[in-house]
C-alpha cells in the first residue's frame, strides 16, 4: 500500500460492527449517482450488526458520483478504471487499518457502476476481497494476468430484462469469476435494472451463510 493512501482519500461513511456479526465488514459500493449514504440502509438489512465501510466514488459524470469513467453507456475507460480500481484497493486497506477491520471479514457489496468496480477489485486486486454481493454487474475488463480466486465466494444478481445490463453480460462475468477460481452463486430477478426486494432475500440468505460470525 503506497504511504500515501490514507482514510480520508474518500468520502465515506463508516459504522462499527456489534454482536454475532461484529466481525464481517459491508463495504457498500453505489451506483451512479450515489453517495456514501445511499447503501448504507440495504447493508443494515442484508446483514444486521455487521461493521459498514462505504466510500463515495471520486468520478464526476454530469454531476453525479461513479466510482471509474466510461466513454458511452456499457463501454468503459478502461485505463481510467485501471488507476481507480488500484486507487480504491489501497483506500479499502487503509481504512481497514485505520478501523481496525478483519480483513478476512470483508465483503463487496456493490449496485451497478458500485459492482462492476468489485468485480474489477476481483480481477486486479484478488487478494483483497474474500466475497462480494454484485448486484447488476457485468465484465468490466479482461485482466492481463489470471487472477487466482480460489476460496473466494461471489454472489451475482441480474435482471432478466436489464436495458442497460443484458442477462448474457452478468452470465459472462459468472462464467469469468468461475474460471479463475471463484465459488459464484448467481440469482436472476424477471425485471429491469432496479434493486428488487428479491435480490435482497436472496442477498441475505447467501450472506446468513458466508459471513463469519463471532
Amino acid at each position: 500500500m503506497p504511504e500515501s493512501a490514507s482514510v480520508t482519500d474518500f468520502h465515506h461513511a463508516f459504522t462499527n460492527g456489534h454482536g454475532s456479526a461484529a466481525r464481517t465488514t459491508l463495504l457498500m459500493l453505489h451506483g451512479t449517482g450515489g453517495d456514501e449514504h445511499d447503501l448504507v440502509p440495504l447493508a443494515r438489512a442484508l446483514l444486521p450488526g455487521a461493521a459498514i465501510l462505504a466510500p463515495r466514488g471520486r468520478v464526476l459524470e454530469n454531476g453525479m458520483s461513479r466510482f471509474f469513467r466510461r466513454l458511452r453507456e456499457g463501454v468503459f475507460d478502461e485505463e481510467d478504471l485501471r488507476v481507480r480500481t488500484a486507487e480504491l484497493a489501497d483506500w479499502v486497506r487503509a481504512a481497514l487499518a485505520a478501523y481496525d477491520l478483519d480483513p478476512d471479514g470483508l465483503v463487496a457489496v456493490g449496485f451497478s457502476n458500485g459492482a462492476n468496480i468489485a468485480a474489477s477489485l476481483h480481477l486486479l486486486e484478488p487478494r483483497l476481497l474474500p466475497a462480494s454481493v454484485l448486484i447488476r454487474a457485468m465484465v468490466p475488463l479482461q485482466p492481463s494476468t489470471p487472477p487466482e480466486l480460489h476460496g473466494v465466494a461471489t454472489f451475482l444478481a441480474g435482471g432478466r430484462l436489464d436495458p442497460m445490463i443484458p442477462a448474457v453480460e452478468t452470465e459472462r462475468l459468472a462464467t469469468m469469476l468461475a474460471s479463475y477460481g471463484a465459488d459464484v452463486t448467481t440469482h436472476w430477478e424477471p425485471g429491469g435494472h432496479g434493486l428488487a426486494a428479491g435480490d435482497v432475500a436472496a442477498a441475505q440468505s447467501w450472506l446468513s451463510r458466508r459471513a463469519p460470525r463471532g
